[in-house]
């Protein structure tokens, strides 16, 4: 199951981008986006996030 960010939540601080050891984040609209199909499950995006807006789906 991939990652997922709710853009409502997120801060755009890019914390989550520098920890993705698959570089499947990226800035899209002003947030960060999961490419779920590169996603390898780790959650480590999640666990640096300051606004807990990254979630498995």
């Amino acid at each position: 199951m991939a990652y997922k960010v709710n853009p409502d939540d997120c801060i755009n601080c890019g914390a989550c981008e520098g920890e993705c050891p698959v570089e499947c984040i990226s800035e899209v609209d002003g947030h960060r986006f999961v490419n779920a199909d590169e996603c390898i499950d780790c959650g480590a995006c999640a666990g640096v996030c300051p606004s807990d807006c990254i979630n498995p789906e």
